[in-house]
């Protein structure tokens, strides 16, 4: 997604005669779409999200934000013995 966003960015400065700071851009936000793909955040129990969610991929981590974020509305399930309780 970012090597889309970053050839956007290269058409745009390359039609202003700017071709090389297209590149450049492009070159940086593929970089960061890489990193993103393959860092995997460390296990540690010094933060709360480390302790959470050591050892899984950080695209993984950002998608399930990403889905609870959007998809369920800040939406809290919390199992009981009896059943589900939906809290906010």
């Amino acid at each position: 997604m970012e090597d889309g966003i970053g050839l956007i960015f290269w058409l745009l400065f390359k039609s202003v005669g700017a071709e090389i700071i297209g590149i450049v851009i492009l070159v940086l936000l593929a970089l960061i779409g890489f990193l993103i793909g393959t860092l995997k955040i460390p296990n540690s129990v010094a933060f709360e999200l480390t302790r959470k969610t050591g050892g899984e991929n950080l695209d993984d981590v950002i998608m399930r934000w990403l889905k609870f974020k959007f998809r369920n509305k800040n939406k809290i399930y919390v199992y009981t013995e009896g059943g589900t309780k939906d809290d906010r």
